[in-house]
Order: C-alpha cells, then sequence, then structure tokens
C-alpha cells in the first residue's frame, strides 16, 4: 500500500487531492473527535501545496434531505483550519479555491451502488486520490473503492494509523490480551469474537449483549433487549470460561441496564493486570447517570492501567468516554492525546470487520493501485 506521508512536497505542489473523510457526524458539537480526526491530513496536503477537495457522506438520506447536508460543515472547516473552504452543491458547477467541499455523497444514489461512471466524474476533479476514512472502508462504494481504478491512489494519515493500531493488537499484542464488549447487539460482534478465541485471555460481556448470553442459558431477563440467535459450539463452551458474563446487574423496570457493582469490580481487577486491551461498546446505558456507573468503573480501570497497549473503538464507547467524565474526554487527533498507548479508532463498524480478520473493500482497492 502506498501512504501519503511518503510524498514529497514536489509531488503534491500544484496538485489536486481528491480526500475522502468521514463527515458522518449527527452533531459537531457532540461529536468533536471525529470532526478533529479529518484535520491532520488536509494540512499536511494544503502544507505542501495541494489543492483539497474533501468527500464525505452523511446519514442516510433519502433522496437530498437538507437535514443532511455538508453545508454547514464547510463554515466550520474554515473555522478550524484558518482557511476558507468553498462548498459545492454538484459536480458539475464547482467552485476554485484551495479547498472545496462536496455534498453528501449519499446523495448521489450511484454512490452506493459503487458505480464506475460516477467514479470517474469524481476522479475527474483531482489528481490523486487519498483515502482517510477508516470508518466507512468496510463498505464498497464509488468513492472509497472504484475511484481508486482512476487516480493514484494513497493512505492517508489516519487511515495509516488506524491499521498500525488495529495491526498491532492483532499480531503484534502482549499478554494477558483482555477484551470487553459491550453495547446491543452479539451479531455484530461475533465475527471479533471467533478471530480472537484462541488468542485472548478473557472476553469482558456488558451492556445488552450480556442479556443474549443470559438468554441462551435460559436464565430470565425480564423485558430487556436481547437477540434470537444460536452461536455455534466453540463459543458457547467457553461462556464461564473465557467469556465472562456479568454476575450482578443494575435493573429498572424489568429491564437489565447496566452491570452492578460485584462485576464491575471482577472486571476492573482483571483489566488491571492486562498488557493489552480492546474496548468496544459501552456495559450499560450510559446515556442515563442511573446506569452509566458500570461503563465509567471499566474506564477508570481501563485508563489507570498505565503498562497496556489499548485500542478503543465504536461511536457510543467514545460519546461514554465523553459524557461520564471530563477527564476522559478525548482531545484531537493525532496530536494532544495525553497517553500514546491508548488509540481511539474513528471505526465502529469497520473496526469490528477488520479486528475479525475480514478485507476491507476500500483498504484493498489501495493495495491494489
Amino acid at each position: 500500500m502506498k501512504y501519503l506521508r511518503q510524498l514529497k512536497p514536489n509531488q503534491l505542489k500544484n496538485k489536486t487531492c481528491l480526500l475522502r473523510v468521514d463527515l458522518n457526524i449527527e452533531s459537531p458539537e457532540k461529536d468533536a473527535f471525529r470532526l478533529q480526526a479529518v484535520l491532520p491530513t488536509i494540512k499536511f496536503l494544503t502544507k505542501n501545496g495541494a489543492k483539497v477537495v474533501i468527500l464525505s457522506h452523511r446519514g442516510r438520506p433519502q433522496g437530498r434531505e437538507s437535514r443532511l447536508s455538508l453545508k454547514p460543515f464547510a463554515k466550520i472547516l474554515s473555522r478550524l483550519l484558518g482557511k476558507e473552504v468553498r462548498f459545492a452543491d454538484r459536480i458539475k458547477s464547482f467552485p476554485a479555491g484551495d479547498i472545496v467541499l462536496l455534498e453528501n455523497l449519499r446523495f448521489f444514489p450511484e454512490e452506493e451502488k459503487n458505480d464506475r461512471q460516477f467514479a470517474k466524474k469524481l476522479a475527474s476533479l483531482g489528481d490523486i486520490f487519498v483515502n482517510d476514512a477508516f470508518a466507512v472502508s468496510h463498505r464498497a462504494n464509488a468513492s472509497v473503492e472504484a475511484v481508486t481504478e482512476f487516480l493514484p491512489s494513497y493512505a492517508g494519515l489516519l487511515l495509516e494509523k488506524e491499521i498500525e493500531n488495529l495491526d498491532a493488537v492483532m499480531k503484534r499484542f502482549k499478554k494477558p490480551l483482555v477484551i470487553i464488549l459491550g453495547g446491543a447487539k452479539v451479531s455484530d460482534k461475533i465475527g471479533l469474537i471467533n478471530n480472537f478465541l484462541g488468542k485472548a485471555d478473557c472476553f469482558l460481556i456488558g451492556g445488552a449483549m450480556a442479556n443474549t448470553f443470559f438468554a441462551l442459558q435460559g436464565l430470565p431477563v425480564g423485558d430487556s433487549f436481547y437477540e434470537k440467535i444460536k452461536l455455534d459450539g466453540k463459543i458457547t463452551r467457553e461462556i464461564g470460561e473465557k467469556i465472562i458474563l456479568p454476575v450482578d446487574a443494575v435493573i429498572y423496570k424489568r429491564k437489565i441496564l447496566d452491570i452492578g457493582r460485584e462485576t464491575a469490580k471482577e472486571y476492573g481487577d482483571i483489566v488491571k493486570k492486562a498488557a493489552t486491551i480492546i474496548w468496544n461498546g459501552p456495559m450499560g446505558m450510559f446515556e442515563d447517570k442511573k446506569f452509566a456507573k458500570g461503563t465509567e468503573k471499566i474506564t477508570t480501570a481501563v485508563f489507570k492501567n498505565r503498562k497496556a497497549g489499548v485500542v478503543i473503538g465504536g461511536g457510543e464507547t467514545v460519546a461514554s468516554l465523553n459524557k461520564i467524565d471530563l477527564r476522559f474526554k478525548i482531545p484531537a487527533y493525532p496530536t494532544g492525546r495525553q497517553d500514546s498507548r491508548i488509540f481511539i479508532s474513528t471505526g465502529g463498524g469497520a473496526m469490528l470487520e477488520y479486528l475479525a480478520g475480514k478485507k476491507l473493500p476500500g483498504i484493498e482497492a489501495l493495495k491494489k493501485r
């Protein structure tokens, strides 16, 4: 794979870079982490004399929904970069400028169809292509995969860091390796569990995921959310062994909404001894303070472990860090992070698929060019 950082200034000067980033953000004020994540590569390009055309999507629009337009991000990026970012609502009527932000790509149905002609039209706007959107690299979209057929293509600074850190916990991890899994669905994380079953020392299960494991064992879960799924034998045989479930819970109106005090202590003790930690998914309904204590205890244990290499990912997980306590507020990436051992991934689904050992279309496309 070719990386943007390997290019010399004379290879970028006066070139136009088509830059795929992730601005799939509901509220810029609440999700500053992902917004800040796109800045280093833009600054690198402009510092070296390149013009930049920024590509992204936002939400799942049905046609052109004004609430999902990327237009507000032009002003926000202008302020953050200290440079004017012009906005283009259509590919044909393209404004001149050093930095241009194109409208939500999902307003164009060809994007998610990975249409080659649409990708070719996008490619006509630039001289080189840079993918810096790890969070969407598991999708075969025109601006992620097909576009690489028409331009010299590179991995951006953020994408390079994502690959480097995820490869480290997959291939160069130190033991004990502890994996913390929460959130709603077991089905989203089966691939990761299978891939790490022979590597991890244990999986600490929380959130609604735990309810599914309880239900599989015939235990009552009341009105709690759980999935009616079947798991293969090698996973079910590890329940109570490598796969550790809560021993108590916080219950409200017949719903399990957080891990209990004893579980939080047990999990915290395990986390303190870990040499490598992977974490995806909160331990409970952290949005409500009454059910955030489990996630807070785990967060404290993770951040207090000064010897472990840590990878944290998933939108809800990152949101929980910011919401629970300002001590865990995630600063701008990649500068300003207080602890270099802790890597915060911008990917949710992409991170899970990568750690499951799957080939991501956006990354595989870069390897071919």
